[in-house]
Order: C-alpha cells, then sequence, then structure tokens
C-alpha cells in the first residue's frame, strides 16, 4: 500500500511539472502600445530567454533534498523504515514541487521585465 502511495505522489508530481514545463515561458504580457513586428521579434526572444530558467535549477534541488530529509525523519518516527521511505519521497516531491512553481512565477517575471527593457509598456504580469 505504501509503495502505491510513493508512486502515485511521484506519478502527480511528474505530470504536474511537465504540464506547467513551458506555460510560463510562454507568456504573453499585456502591453500599452501596439503589438507588430517589433513586439513579436522581442516576445519571442523573450520567452526564449525565459525557458533559460529551468525547472531542475539548483533552488528545486535543495528544497527537494531538504524535503525528503523532513520526510525521512517524520514518517520513520511515525511508521520506522517503512514510513521513513514513503515520508522522504512524499518530502522530496512536495519541495521540489513547490519549489518548480516558484520557478514558474520566476519565468513569467522574466518574460515582462525583458518586454520592459526592449521599450514595452507591460501593464499586466
Amino acid at each position: 500500500m505504501k509503495t502505491l502511495k510513493t508512486t502515485a505522489i511521484l506519478f502527480l508530481t511528474t505530470i504536474l511539472l511537465w504540464g506547467c514545463g513551458h506555460t510560463a515561458a510562454r507568456y504573453r504580457p499585456i502591453v500599452d502600445g501596439p503589438m507588430d513586428q517589433k513586439y513579436s521579434a522581442d516576445l519571442a526572444d523573450c520567452q526564449a530567454l525565459s525557458e533559460k530558467r529551468s525547472y531542475m535549477n539548483d533552488d528545486v534541488k535543495t528544497e527537494a533534498l531538504l524535503g525528503t530529509g523532513i520526510g525521512a525523519v517524520a514518517g520513520g518516527l511515525s511508521d520506522g523504515l517503512g514510513g521513513a521511505i514513503v515520508g522522504a519521497t512524499a518530502g522530496a516531491a512536495i519541495g521540489a514541487g513547490s519549489r518548480a512553481w516558484e520557478t514558474r512565477d520566476e519565468r513569467r517575471n522574466i518574460v515582462c521585465e525583458c518586454m520592459r527593457l526592449r521599450g514595452h509598456k507591460v501593464v499586466e504580469r
């Protein structure tokens, strides 16, 4: 039963990260001004730039490691070695997933700031 829970948590986390993988990098901010060829070219460049912020960055790895440790201790205290394994897996998934969500916001902000620096009046993030 515990193995099934662990597998389900890992599967759901993987699907979540995969599904959100490019959503922030493909963000199209609302701008006050023309949406002409310059806008399109700048947007494509800014979106490509934001994709350089990987979802498997050092922050995500650190949060996954921290979650693993906390989950292992919590699970081990309540249910021995089996609980420690389940707790470590769940902690890693939760830690990595939450930090990857923040990375999604960072990518969106990169697109907005890049467009601003290229002279576009971004009115919404």
